[in-house]
């Protein structure tokens, strides 16, 4: 399967676009070493997308949360609790850091998690930070668990 290149304007409409959850599911964040995916689709409905909810199997403070479209094109995904990402212009971004998509590069590269994110050391308010950034204005009901 040939990967899926956008344009840039294009991948920065569909960032910015307006997003809602697909269905009244309760969802449980997961535990370490789990995952979820939920489905979300545009406002206007032409558009789906993904939210992933990704957890290290062995430190309870790694995750990634990315926003997905047209199957496997990551739009924006957080990384936290890891290590470090160099970028291919060889710069060093330390984690928690954001990859957004860049035309002809995919998510390869990584910037600092913008000012107006909250206590970067919290995986519950990194999701709602995050959920924020990409724009999904009616969220999906996820569940603390006790491990978060």
């Amino acid at each position: 399967m040939a990967d899926i290149i956008l344009a840039q304007v294009e991948a920065d409409a569909l960032l910015a676009m307006p997003k809602e959850r697909m269905d009244e599911i309760v969802y449980e964040y997961p535990v370490l070493g789990g995952g979820l995916r939920i489905p979300l689709v545009s406002t206007d409905k032409r558009e789906s997308f993904m939210l992933d909810i990704i957890r290290s199997r062995v430190t309870l403070e790694k995750g990634t949360y990315q926003n997905i479209v047209r199957s496997t094109v990551i739009l924006a995904r957080l990384d936290f609790g890891g290590a470090s990402h160099r970028n291919p212009d060889d710069q060093e971004i330390a984690c928690p850091h954001l990859h957004l998509y860049r035309e002809g590069y995919g998510d390869k590269w990584a910037t600092p998690i913008p000012a107006d994110f909250g206590d970067l050391t919290d995986a519950w308010q990194l999701l709602q930070d995050f959920m924020r950034y990409v724009n999904i204005i009616t969220r999906p009901d996820i569940r603390k668990g006790l491990f978060i």
